[in-house]
């Protein structure tokens, strides 16, 4: 299965072209976004970013972030591509997903706290599901910020260490940009798409690992 994964969009229209243009060259399985995809604003505006990559035809899946607008989650569900607290399966390969974030000091949209992100993992993982969050894993190069805090979820990270899920796609820290593991657990930063960032990742459905990660740039 080859997922490409992009995070934090912040609104940005054109950049959903270019990514568009990328995907088709590409040919991905999936497409996963890990949250932001709009900069505090609403669905409507969601909607004209996500309506390029609908038209791909390529399946797609989606978490809201801390700083979408309220009505963001309803309109994921309502396109069927929202994973937040559900599971949803491609060719066989469950999804869940954690959408918002931990509590951050700008009092955001969407913030969740430590238990209600671990409420969310446990209600909805199987064995070998990959999981879709905004929020980072405490403690890892993903949630590193440029002051030296690692600001990720602890609850998150504690579900990856007892579970051992093959791939947790995250963003949330534009800075973070990164691949790290925790135990065997891949965990993929992208990076900003709003900045041109995104990442291909090779997983092997057999055997449930993954094979590759490239960290790319439109």
């Amino acid at each position: 299965m080859r997922i490409v994964a992009v995070t934090d969009i912040h609104g940005n229209v054109g950049v959903i072209r270019k990514l568009v243009d990328t995907v088709m060259e590409v040919t991905p399985d999936v497409l996963v976004i890990a949250g932001d995809i709009t900069h505090f604003s609403t669905a409507e505006n969601a909607r004209k970013v996500l309506e390029p990559l609908l038209k791909t035809g390529i399946p797609l899946l989606a978490v809201h972030g801390n700083c979408d607008g309220r009505d963001v989650p309803e309109l994921l569900d309502e396109l069927g591509i929202g994973v937040h607290d559900r599971r949803k399966e491609i060719r066989g390969i469950g999804f869940i997903g954690v959408g918002g974030s931990n509590a951050t000091p700008f009092n955001t949209v969407w913030e969740l706290t430590e238990d209600e992100i671990g409420e969310i993992l446990e209600r909805n993982y199987l064995s070998g599901d990959i999981i879709l969050s905004h929020v980072p894993p405490k403690d890892t190069k993903t949630d590193l910020t440029h002051s030296g805090l690692h600001v990720g979820s602890s609850a998150l990270r504690r579900f990856i260490e007892e579970k051992k899920p093959p791939l947790v796609v995250t963003g949330h820290i534009h800075e973070a940009r990164a691949v790290d593991k925790i135990g065997k657990a891949v965990i993929v930063n992208p990076g900003p798409l709003f900045r041109g960032y995104y990442a291909v990742i090779e997983f092997k459905e057999r055997d449930k690992t993954v094979k590759n990660v490239e960290l790319l740039k439109l």
